[in-house]
């Protein structure tokens, strides 16, 4: 297959890939999608061709919610293509390159975050949860598990800080590990917990900060040339209770921000056996409300498809097209497809009702969410663009845009 790639004259489409009329009708270009992906899987290299040479015609990361999918999604199946079996010929010049991963600075983080409700709703709604599950506890220690570094315990702070009779002792953990994926923020952990013990200590509030190297006690990677995965790493450090320090009579709470995904899927079960074992009184969960995890590539891309297109339509509302934040935003987005697309197992989201399932088999009951923490998303809502909303799945909040399930967020004890 590599040198058909390699040596394929000039691309001819056939009549089976050409769609008369509106070329950026979604569901004409995710046929088109399934086409390329259906060709990948069967190493039938002349229709993949014809079929990226089609999309190429279509894609602009300038265009409208669609073409910005394809863009992206072409630049998946392109990476796949060339990781698979080389380079297809003309792929250098299809679909516009990726944004460069620029580091932030934690203002830039903190505007990059208010953007959009995606992540600021796991935020509000987590939060919540947490407060009403540390109600008269003298001292709480929060286990740390997100992805964008500590932008979510301002919040929380202040609202300790408000509580009738003083706050607590707060104490945050956070593993040297994490996903090697955006944002980043050109600040190391330690400046981070400084800022957010000077910003505690405004409100009157005494924060602990700390942060956990891996155990050094991990078993070695078989292979030099095999360096540990994600998972392997946060299990050596969740293993370890003395590096968390953990202190008879604090409230735990292990909180997962946009990080299940980052586990691979057969180590899952492993990572919440780990987390339950940390004996916490809640354990909360975000993240984006995909199933992303099939074997099957032509699955994968249909889901890309159905699920990503939320996040580039609602952008078009919320900042102009040259705006940096928007930008970074597409950039993520397209990071996540790639992952997924391109034979990268770094990111595999899972829907909340499959979550929900892995939970409940591993021992952990639903704790929910009470009308005060529906009626805080609720105000965190109203200051973004009207199509996005709130709802009740069961015993998880949803973060909708135009009635599409987008982010969900979830909070569970130890049965």
């Amino acid at each position: 297959m590599e040198q058909e790639l390699r040596s394929s004259g000039p691309v001819r489409v056939q009549s089976s890939l050409c769609f008369s009329g509106a070329l950026v009708d979604g569901p004409r270009i995710q046929q088109l999608l399934l086409h390329c992906a259906a060709a990948l899987e069967s190493n039938d290299v002349t229709l993949a061709q014809q079929a990226m040479w089609v999309l190429n015609n279509i894609a602009s990361s300038q265009g409208d919610p669609n073409q910005r999918l394809t863009s992206s999604l072409l630049r998946g199946l392109v990476a796949r293509a060339c990781r698979t079996c080389g380079s297809p010929r003309g792929a250098g010049s299809m679909a516009a390159p990726l944004l460069g991963r620029r580091v932030m600075s934690v203002t830039e983080l903190a505007d990059y975050v208010d953007l959009t409700p995606w992540h600021r709703f796991g935020f509000t709604a987590s939060n919540g949860a947490i407060l009403r599950a540390v109600t008269g506890r003298d001292a709480v220690h929060v286990v740390d598990l997100g992805a964008t570094r500590c932008m979510q315990w301002p919040t929380l702070i202040d609202a300790l800080s408000k509580r009738p009779g003083g706050p607590p002792a707060l104490r945050i953990t956070v593993p040297s590990v994490r996903p090697a994926g955006p944002p980043l923020v050109g600040v190391s952990d330690a400046e981070l917990g400084l800022r957010l013990a000077n910003f505690a200590k405004s409100k009157g509030v005494q924060l602990e900060f700390n942060v956990v190297e891996k155990s050094s006690t991990t078993t070695p990677s078989p292979s030099p040339a095999k360096p540990l995965t994600l998972s392997q790493e946060l299990a050596s450090v969740l293993s370890d209770p003395p590096a968390l320090g953990l202190r008879e009579g604090e409230a735990l709470v292990v909180n997962c921000q946009s990080w299940l995904r980052h586990v691979a899927p057969g180590s899952r079960g492993e990572f919440l056996d780990a987390v339950g074992a940390l004996d916490p009184c809640l354990v909360t969960v975000t993240d984006e409300d995909a199933d992303l995890d099939s074997p099957s590539l032509a699955t994968r891309i249909a889901g890309c498809f159905n699920f990503h297109w939320i996040l580039f339509d609602a952008l078009d509302t919320s900042a102009p097209r040259d705006s940096p934040r928007r930008l970074e935003h597409e950039a993520a987005v397209g990071q996540k497809i790639e992952s997924v697309v391109g034979a990268d197992d770094s990111e595999r989201p899972e829907s909340g009702a499959r979550l929900a399932e892995r939970m409940r088999r591993k021992g952990f009951a639903a704790v929910g969410f009470g009308e005060v923490e529906v009626e805080e998303v609720r105000q965190l809502l109203s200051e973004h663009a009207t199509g996005w909303g709130v709802k009740r799945e069961e015993d998880m909040l949803m973060l909708t845009w135009k009635g599409h399930a987008a982010v969900f967020t979830t909070a569970w004890a130890p049965n």
